[in-house]
């Protein structure tokens, strides 16, 4: 009996060191991802309509410097430079609440906050995907595609609201 039950085990340790070893080697063989190879060539491909403002929309926008800030991040996200995206994100977040809470009057509508929130919510996207290391090229390329979709259509709307408050319309 016990030889039996010696036999068993010895059979079944070898069985289980076997199984140890193939998944050691399965794990071995995952490819590692490089995510970080965008360069400024790779978003000026990027096809998307941008918006500019308007110079009536310049003058509301002149002293809300968060739009400012905003400005300066997409210009160093069209150059590849998605640095900023390592900070703490803390300073992010904080970012993020001055500009929601910083609105001149004169843009201030549901339809701004709305695209503001499309903003925060692209950006935070965008941030998690650029420390992600298993993002691809290609699925980086299409945040930074939305975030700057997303800042186009804050553009817009922003004159449109501007264009709607200055038009005057005469009753008969």
């Amino acid at each position: 009996m016990r030889i039996k039950t010696l036999a068993l085990l010895c059979f079944l340790l070898t069985f289980s060191a076997c199984k140890k070893n193939q998944e050691e080697t399965v794990d071995d063989e995952v490819p590692q991802i490089k995510t970080h190879d965008i360069t400024e060539q790779d978003v000026n491909k990027i096809k998307y309509i941008d918006y500019i403002l308007d110079t009536k929309t310049q003058d509301a926008v002149k002293d809300w410097q968060e739009y400012k800030q905003l400005e300066n991040l997409i210009s160093n996200i069209k150059k590849a430079d998605l640095t900023y995206f390592t900070e703490d994100e803390k300073v992010l977040i904080l970012f993020l609440k001055e500009l929601k809470q910083n609105i001149p009057a004169a843009l201030k509508s549901e339809s701004t906050n709305s695209r503001i929130l499309v903003i925060e919510t692209q950006l935070l996207k965008l941030k998690s995907l650029y420390n992600l290391s298993t993002t691809s090229k290609e699925e980086l390329k299409l945040s930074i595609k939305e975030f700057l979709v997303a800042f186009s259509n804050l553009n817009f709307q922003m004159n449109k609201k501007i264009e709607f408050d200055t038009r005057v319309i005469e009753k008969p």
